[in-house]
């Protein structure tokens, strides 16, 4: 199955093995002429299956039989992501908001809380506050800045629009029991965005996602949050970073 979708400005083509995936992409279906094609083969599928495996076994958890039609969204956006990086554009861990037209992105390892963080920006900021993504977000970097875009990627709630805002900030997040945030070096920064960036499996792209990367650091602000799940933690994050 073929369809062309239009993802960070730039028109993809996705021959599939199954339809799922379509309806997944459905939001970003465009007319246009494709700027470059994805075609999944079995072995893709057998790639996804083994990597979440060895990943369960190194995390402890407990090791899940994915269907195939599951299994092939992340085999798409693992070849989509390693093809937007020949376009200076990246995919990164993040939850990702708009505030006011400038986009904020919290990032940190699985289970610290970047969802229900954006989930209060947004009682907080109302109708001022959209979301961009809510997992995978692509980061096109420039010499003019930085923009994220949504992707249909966007983590289980499925959270997020196709649209896209200029970053303002990067936010890491650290539980605390009292809110505090600071801005970091870029040589404190960069090892633990590191972590939260796509990693590409072949060399010479991970090459170009760490040159982005390191890009995208002396462009952006960074700043580490330690916070508690509250309102207050939300104007200490904003406040801190606008």
């Amino acid at each position: 199955m073929k369809q062309t979708y239009k993802i960070a400005e730039k028109n993809i083509e996705i021959d599939s093995l199954f339809p799922e995936i379509h309806a997944f992409c459905s939001d970003y279906v465009t007319n246009q002429i494709a700027d470059f094609s994805v075609k999944i083969s079995e072995q893709d599928i057998v790639f996804e299956r083994e990597k979440s495996v060895r990943e369960s076994i190194v995390e402890g958890l407990e090791i899940i039989n994915y269907p195939d039609s599951y299994l092939e969204t992340l085999a798409v956006y693992r070849k989509i992501a390693d093809k937007m990086l020949s376009y200076e554009t990246m995919l990164f861990h993040g939850s990702a908001i708009a505030v006011d037209g400038q986009a904020y992105l919290f990032t940190a390892k699985s289970g610290t809380g970047k969802s229900t963080h954006t989930r209060l920006w947004r009682e907080v900021f109302g109708d001022r506050a959209v979301m961009v993504n809510d997992d995978k977000p692509l980061l096109k970097v420039t010499d003019s800045g930085v923009t994220v875009f949504g992707t249909p990627w966007n983590g289980k709630h499925r959270l997020g629009k196709n649209n896209s805002a200029p970053l303002k900030a990067i936010c890491i997040l650290e539980r605390g029991e009292t809110n505090e945030i600071s801005i970091i070096s870029t040589s404190d920064a960069l090892p633990k965005l590191i972590q939260q960036m796509y990693r590409s499996q072949d060399h010479s792209l991970l090459s170009k996602s760490l040159e982005l990367i390191s890009k995208l650091v002396h462009q952006i602000p960074i700043y580490n949050l330690y916070c508690n799940i509250s309102y207050d933690a939300v104007n200490t994050a904003y406040n801190g970073m606008k």
